[in-house]
């Protein structure tokens, strides 16, 4: 299936299921509530098309004002749903992106999950800098979304479509491990995200797992005890 890194993308995204336990049984429903934007540089020309083409029943877009009010937002989310769900981030290249940087750390520092998606520079560096980009003039392998690396359970910078192959079954994996839960920052360089490639159509097809708490079992508490430890037959 040939599509761009950004609209194939939004559809694993959106084709990511979760089962939820419910009064009558769990409950199959999207993972991802919704992703919170604002377009700018890095992220409007590519990923915000492929946002505006998606399925708003599967994966709604929510305009936001406040980079960091956004964040907060979706660390509210993933706390009313127990962490058994969660929403995604995108912002611009440069000050857009910094502004996550506080929500990142509360969302690390209480184990939630929220997936953040900054654009950042061109992999090319041809058009480098562009309005409002932040990156190190003494280190071109450094930008401002490495600011989230300390704030991150997974950072990933994607400068190959390819590369989301691997990176986003990763990023699934942390954001529904119940210990290492946590955000997820997956920085998109901004050309990479217009470039097309083949996609296997089982990348992109539905899926359905389970995340946030297990319940217990009637014997789980039982391997947490040494033998000379567990309770005799009279208790």
């Amino acid at each position: 299936m040939r599509l761009t890194a950004a609209r194939a993308l939004v559809r694993w995204l959106a084709a990511q299921d979760v089962l939820v336990p419910g009064a009558e049984g769990d409950a199959r429903v999207p993972f991802f509530g919704g992703v919170w934007a604002i377009f700018g540089h890095g992220n409007v020309a590519a990923l915000g098309q492929a946002l505006a083409a998606a399925d708003p029943a599967r994966l709604p877009t929510y305009r936001a004002h406040s980079e960091q009010g956004m964040a907060h937002a979706a660390i509210g989310y993933a706390r009313a749903h127990a962490r058994r769900r969660a929403m995604a981030c995108t912002t611009s290249i440069g000050p857009g992106a910094t502004n996550m940087v506080t929500a990142a750390a509360l969302a690390h520092a209480n184990r939630l999950p929220v997936l953040f998606l900054p654009g950042d520079v061109f992999a090319s560096r041809r058009p480098d800098p562009v309005l409002q980009q932040i990156e190190h003039f003494a280190d071109a392998t450094v930008s401002a979304n490495d600011c989230f690396r300390p704030v991150s359970r997974l950072f990933d910078r994607i400068t190959r479509p390819e590369q989301l192959l691997d990176a986003l079954p990763r990023a699934m994996a942390v954001l529904t491990d119940p210990a290492a839960c946590g955000p997820v920052t997956l920085a998109l360089c901004q050309d990479v995200q217009a470039e097309v490639i083949t996609w296997p159509e089982a990348f992109l097809r539905r899926a359905c797992g389970r995340s946030g708490a297990r319940r217990p079992t009637r014997t789980s508490w039982q391997r947490w005890l040494t033998p000379c430890a567990r309770p005799s037959a009279r208790w």
